[in-house]
């Protein structure tokens, strides 16, 4: 019997868009985008996927979370066509986190597709085939609940970026979860979901979301519930090294909840220091907060 890899890993063309829109039936997609100071590119990404003939017939409503942002990423991404909340107004009631990962849970509230997809708001280079790729895993085998993509990157060996993704995640796989170590871009921004599936795992508020939903995914209901897909090429926006020291903290923070191996605080203060002529010191508050299954929100509130 072929392995892990051999079985779930897919190419974007695998299916056609008949066959996609045979399976999708009457099930809704939603396409989510977190962002914050995005306004350069994420009406591009609205755009394209609204112009897209596969990404267009599949998804139903495209939602952007906007998390604090201080430029005008809420106009762009809403004259380009998409239904824009702001993060913090989502759920007043349950307060409000800094993150990445806190939009995407907060968008679970906003939302009304059986299958979720999300992308990041940073793309420079990308295609629209990204949505039903996405997608081809969640339609066409029923155990799957989640899917992630990978790409190849700019650079000449398509490795450009991923520095926290070679430097923290997968080391960290590599010593506490050993079952995820065939997945090919663990932290990727596009991946799909299902909602019933998403909505019963905790999610941290910032960077770590993508990694802790595997994790904990393939820990309840093993490797075959994970599929990838090939999406070809992708670039986006570099963070200085500084901000991706706090991005590995936080997906730190979340391996050490998961592996018990340390009592993690909701806020984490980081050390940096840039030498030259004088130390220039940085004291940064890092948010490793995680926001507890939507399902057992709306269970409380039902009560």
């Amino acid at each position: 019997m072929p392995g892990w890899f051999e079985r779930s890993t897919h190419h974007w063309d695998d299916w056609s868009l008949a066959e996609l829109l045979s399976a999708k039936g009457e099930q809704r997609v939603s396409l989510v985008v977190p962002a914050k100071d995005e306004a350069a590119t994420v009406g591009d990404v609205v755009r394209r996927v609204r112009a897209g003939e596969a990404s267009a017939a599949l998804v139903d409503e495209i939602v952007v979370i906007d998390s604090d942002s201080s430029d005008a990423t809420g106009e762009v991404a809403a004259e380009a066509g998409a239904r824009v909340h702001t993060s913090a107004g989502i759920r007043p009631d349950l307060g409000s986190h800094p993150g990445k990962g806190e939009a995407m849970w907060k968008s679970l509230f906003v939302t009304t597709g059986e299958l979720v997809v999300f992308m990041d708001a940073d793309l420079t280079e990308w295609d629209t085939h990204f949505v039903p790729g996405l997608l081809g895993p969640l339609l066409t085998r029923p155990e799957v609940a989640l899917v992630k993509g990978f790409y190849r990157r700019p650079g000449q060996h398509g490795l450009d970026g991923g520095r926290v993704t070679e430097l923290v995640a997968r080391p960290q796989i590599a010593l506490h979860c050993p079952e995820l170590a065939e997945v090919v871009q663990p932290l990727a921004g596009e991946w799909a979901v299902r909602r019933r599936h998403l909505e019963t795992l905790p999610m941290p508020t910032g960077y770590a979301v993508e990694l802790a939903a595997l994790v904990d995914t393939v820990r309840r209901d093993g490797l075959d519930a994970i599929a990838q897909v090939d999406l070809g090429r992708r670039a986006h926006r570099q963070q200085d090294l500084l901000d991706l020291g706090l991005m590995a903290t936080q997906l730190t923070a979340a391996m050490a909840r998961r592996t018990r191996s340390a009592v993690v605080a909701d806020e984490v203060v980081v050390e940096q220091f840039v030498p030259g002529e004088e130390i220039t010191r940085r004291t940064r508050a890092v948010h490793v907060a995680e926001r507890p299954p939507v399902a057992s929100v709306r269970e409380a509130a039902a009560c």
